[in-house]
């Protein structure tokens, strides 16, 4: 089993509006969004599936320790 890989930023993206599959692993080769790594690496988690309503800027945590899940709410500022 692989460990999931943290980062100490967010990645900030526009967003429209549909279901998106958020990576939690932190191996997908196409952050932030989970493109199936978590099953290839056994890593023991997967992503996070939100339905985005409308078009905007979202901030995508990568510390995974946001209890705003998949969204960022400034917790790696105090890790």
């Amino acid at each position: 089993m692989t460990d999931q890989i943290h980062d100490t930023r967010p990645i900030v993206v526009a967003e429209t509006p549909g279901t998106k599959a958020y990576c939690m692993c932190g191996h997908s080769g196409n952050l932030p969004y989970c493109d199936g790594a978590h099953s290839r690496k056994k890593v023991g988690v997967g992503p996070m599936i939100r339905e985005v309503t409308e078009n905007g800027t979202v901030a995508i945590c990568q510390c995974h320790q946001s209890c705003n899940l998949p969204f960022c709410d400034g917790t790696h500022n105090k890790l």
